[in-house]
C-alpha cells in the first residue's frame, strides 16, 4: 500500500465504515458544528485554490485543512503570501496526502474536490460513505458507469452533493431559461455550445519519465492503472489523455453542454450520440481530440457541442488567435424559432430577435459555493443550484461523444459528408470544422477526421446503449478499478432489453 501502511489503512476504513451511521444526521447534529462549518478542500493545484477563497469568504465557515497527493503542491500554497496583507492565510491548514485519513476526521463536516477527473466520483462516494457532505468539481465522473453510483451513495447517505456546474447558480441565466422555455422566443431549433479555447501540444517524450520525489502516484493514479508517467508534465495535462481526462469535451464541454440542455429542459440522456474530430495539427503525447463535433439527438431539439484547440489560421495572434461563432468563444447560442440567446460570459446572456436586434439582457454572479453552504445548513437538497443527477447526466453527455469517438476511424472527407448528410446541423458544424483545419494546414485527405460510430440510448433513461454498436459501447461505460480504489456499486444494474 506503499505510503499507508496496513495498520493505518484498517485503521482509516474503519473509522470511514463507523461514518456510514452519520448518513442520516443533518450537519448540525455532527459533533461540534453547532458554530461554524469546518471544511477541507482537496486537489490544491489549481481550481481548488478558487474553493479555498470563496469558502474563506462566507460568514461562519472555517477552512481547516487541504488535501493532495502532491506535498510539494501543498508547501506552495501554505506558504503563499496575501499581497496587501504580507500574510500567510494558509500557513496553519492541516495537511492531508490520503483522504482516507482526512475523512476519518471527526472535526470536518463537509469537503470540496478538485483533484483530476478520474479521481472525483470515488473521492465524492467515499466522502458520503464517511458522512461527509460535497462539493465536487465538474464533471462529477470520469464515465457513466461511476457518475451513476455517485448519485446512489448520494441518495443513500443521506448527503448534499452539489456539482461545480456554477453557472446553473447565476440568476440571470436562470432567468434567461425560464423565459426561453416560456416560449418567449418560440419553440427551440439548435442548442449549441462551444469552446473554442487555444491548446498547444503538450510535447512529445520519450520513454517513461520519472515522477516527483513529492507525488504519491500511487494515490495520484487511483483507479487508474499504475502506469508509467509518458508525458511530460504530470500536472493539468492529465486532461488530454482518457486514462485520467476527458478532454475538453469534459473539461469545459461539460459547462456549454449543461447550459444547453438546461435550456432544452431534458432531464436525462438523448435518443443518440455521435462525434467527429480528431487530434489533429499537431503529433503529442496526448490522446483526446483538440478538434471535435458532438450531436446529441433529444427530442426538443438537437444539442451540438463543439471543440477548437489550433488557432483560427496558422500563425493567428491577438484577437483573431481564436475562432468564434456569432462572437462566442467559450459559451453558448440557443437558437429559437423567434431569435436566439447567446452567452459569452458564464453568468450574463443577451437575447436578440431574428434581425439580431437585442431584445433583453439577463445578469448574475456566482452564488455556487455560498448556496452549497447554505443547503449545507438547512439540509434543504432541493435547493441547491448544481445537484448532483444534474451534474452526472450533463458529464454523461462528454463521455457519450468520447466513447463514440473512441469507438470511431479515420474516414476519407467524401464518404464521411455522404455519412451525415441527412444530419443537417452536424453537416453545418462539420463544414465550418473543415474550414478551420484547413486554415491549420491540415489536409483532412491526408490525415482523415474520425468519424465517431453512431450510438443509441436504451429508451426510458437506462443508461445502457442499444442497437449495432451496444457490444463494443457498453463496456465503455465504466472501467476496470485498481484495488483498493474501487467505486462500490450503489446503483440497480440496468440492462437494455
Amino acid at each position: 500500500m506503499n505510503s499507508l501502511n496496513r495498520r493505518t489503512f484498517l485503521k482509516t476504513t474503519s473509522v470511514v465504515a463507523a461514518g456510514f451511521a452519520l448518513g442520516t444526521r443533518s450537519w448540525a447534529q455532527v459533533v461540534g458544528a453547532n458554530s461554524d462549518l469546518r471544511v477541507a478542500v482537496v486537489g490544491v493545484n489549481g481550481r481548488g485554490v478558487s474553493h479555498i477563497g470563496s469558502l474563506m469568504a462566507i460568514k461562519g465557515v472555517r477552512v481547516v485543512a487541504i488535501c493532495d497527493a502532491d506535498t510539494a503542491v501543498m508547501e506552495k500554497l501554505k506558504a503563499r503570501k496575501d499581497q496587501k496583507s504580507g500574510a500567510t492565510p494558509y500557513a496553519n491548514l492541516r495537511t492531508y496526502v490520503d483522504l482516507r485519513e482526512l475523512l476519518a476526521a471527526s472535526d470536518i463536516d463537509a469537503i470540496t474536490i478538485a483533484t483530476p477527473n478520474h479521481l472525483h466520483a470515488l473521492q465524492a462516494i467515499w466522502a458520503v460513505e464517511a458522512g461527509k457532505d460535497v462539493y465536487v468539481e465538474k464533471p462529477v465522473s470520469h464515465n457513466v458507469w461511476e457518475g451513476r453510483q455517485l448519485v446512489a451513495a448520494t441518495s443513500k447517505f443521506n448527503r448534499v452533493v452539489q456539482a461545480g456546474t456554477q453557472i446553473r447558480s447565476g440568476s440571470g441565466l436562470q432567468e434567461a431559461v425560464a423565459w426561453v422555455q416560456a416560449g418567449n422566443l418560440g419553440k427551440i431549433t439548435v442548442a449549441r455550445g462551444f469552446c473554442y479555447k487555444r491548446r498547444d501540444s503538450i510535447g512529445k517524450t520519450e520513454g517513461p519519465q520519472k515522477i516527483p520525489d513529492t507525488v504519491n502516484y500511487d494515490l495520484w493514479a487511483g483507479p487508474a492503472p499504475l502506469d508509467p508517467l509518458r508525458r511530460a508534465r504530470l500536472h493539468y495535462d492529465w486532461h488530454w489523455l482518457h486514462v485520467t481526462g476527458n478532454g475538453d469535451v469534459g473539461n469545459q464541454g461539460i459547462h456549454q453542454m449543461d447550459v444547453a440542455r438546461w435550456f432544452l429542459g431534458e432531464k436525462g440522456l438523448p435518443r443518440s450520440t455521435l462525434s467527429i474530430g480528431g487530434r489533429l495539427g499537431y503529433i503529442d503525447d496526448a490522446d483526446t481530440p483538440n478538434t471535435q463535433v458532438v450531436i446529441h439527438d433529444y427530442a426538443t431539439a438537437p444539442l451540438v457541442f463543439e471543440v477548437r484547440g489550433l488557432p483560427s489560421k496558422t500563425g493567428a495572434i491577438g484577437r483573431e488567435a481564436m475562432d468564434n461563432y456569432r462572437d462566442v468563444r467559450v459559451g453558448n447560442v440557443i437558437d429559437c424559432e423567434g431569435g436566439s440567446v447567446v452567452t459569452t460570459a458564464y453568468f450574463t446572456a443577451t437575447a436578440y430577435d431574428k434581425a439580431g436586434k437585442v431584445v433583453k439582457e439577463f445578469k448574475g454572479s456566482d452564488r455556487h459555493m455560498q448556496n452549497f453552504v447554505d443547503v449545507v445548513r438547512s439540509r434543504k437538497t432541493a435547493e441547491l443550484y448544481g445537484p448532483i443527477e444534474e451534474g452526472h447526466i450533463s458529464s454523461a453527455l462528454c463521455h457519450l461523444g468520447n466513447i463514440s469517438h473512441v469507438l470511431g476511424q479515420g474516414t476519407a472527407p467524401g464518404v464521411l459528408q455522404e455519412r451525415i448528410k441527412g444530419n443537417a446541423p452536424l453537416v453545418e458544424a462539420n463544414g465550418r470544422m473543415e474550414e478551420h483545419l484547413r486554415a491549420n494546414g491540415v489536409d483532412s485527405a491526408r490525415t482523415p477526421l474520425t468519424l465517431g460510430v453512431p450510438l443509441t440510448l436504451a429508451p426510458n433513461n437506462v443508461e445502457r446503449f442499444v442497437g449495432e454498436f451496444a457490444a463494443q459501447a457498453n463496456p465503455l461505460l465504466t472501467r476496470a478499478y485498481r484495488a483498493p480504489h474501487v467505486v462500490k456499486a450503489y446503483a440497480a444494474e440496468q440492462r437494455a432489453t
